[in-house]
């Protein structure tokens, strides 16, 4: 009877689950712990891929210099801009095109036409407009960033139950009233959405944008340490582009989260 009891005991004592953070970090030490073992095993060239402590060596001069940290302000800097302009721009121009018909029907082959454009493609015209300046990274930070918002706007606003916006013209809602009162509730988890797909295609253009162009940042010193030769330099700085790419997903996943807290699928999330 006592075995039983026992064996039910266990068969009932669930295992916690690893936390995620946990089995990311587990992750990540392995990938050190290989890129350090392999150029000293000799599977790799050290003047291709010099070992872990080495780049972590590298960062730690490239923190002791003001140039490390113009560039990093540089790219920030830019990656803020660019995402602010185009989310300004796509949140007006999505409740302005999907608000009505005709014009989303008139407007549809066009973005069609245009969304598809990779935005390196526009290196040539912003390098003609601007030169190296940082305004030429700045065209193609928007560009990129700007249809990811647009559609999910439209996507959006195109959710908005058809029975409350009747209801709310019956009651004689101005245009900005429906915004406010209809569209917008329905429309902010993809403005959301949207913001964390830009934030990250943002801040790929802005590495993008200094490496081929050569504007301020640390996609510039990226390139300048590969020309001349200093590999782990330049994989120190690769390394620093990931982590302002995890610190900005990060932000972005909180910000969601924040301003969708009353949203069920925030809510389930929580819960779970």
């Amino acid at each position: 009877m006592s075995a039983v009891a026992t064996g039910s005991g266990r068969e009932g004592r669930r295992r916690r689950p690893v936390p995620a953070w946990a089995l990311g970090l587990a992750g990540l030490a392995c990938l050190m712990a290989v890129v350090e073992a392999a150029p000293r095993a000799g599977l790799v060239k050290e003047r291709f891929l010099p070992p872990f402590s080495a780049m972590v060596s590298a960062l730690a001069e490239q923190a002791g210099t003001p140039v490390f940290w113009r560039a990093l302000l540089e790219t920030l800097r830019g990656w803020a801009i660019g995402l602010a302009v185009a989310m300004a721009a796509g949140v007006v121009l999505g409740i302005l095109i999907g608000g009505v018909p005709f014009v989303r029907a008139a407007l549809a082959s066009t973005i069609e036409f245009l969304r598809p454009i990779p935005s390196v493609a526009l290196i040539p015209l912003a390098v003609l407009l601007y030169g190296t300046e940082m305004r030429s990274t700045l065209l193609l930070v928007v560009y990129a960033s700007f249809w990811q918002i647009l559609v999910q706007v439209l996507y959006g606003v195109q959710d908005v139950d058809p029975i409350a916006r009747e209801t709310a013209r019956s009651y004689r809602f101005g245009p900005l009233s429906q915004v406010r009162t209809v569209i917008w509730p329905t429309a902010l988890p993809y403005v959301v959405t949207g913001f964390r797909l830009g934030a990250a295609v943002a801040l790929i253009l802005e590495i993008t944008g200094e490496l081929v162009i050569g504007s301020p940042g640390l996609g510039r010193q990226i390139a300048v340490a590969q020309g001349s030769g200093a590999v782990a330099s330049m994989y120190a700085l690769v390394i620093v582009v990931g982590l302002v790419g995890v610190v900005v997903n990060v932000l972005a996943r909180a910000t969601e989260r924040r301003v969708l807290r009353w949203h069920p699928s925030i809510r389930r999330e929580v819960v779970s």
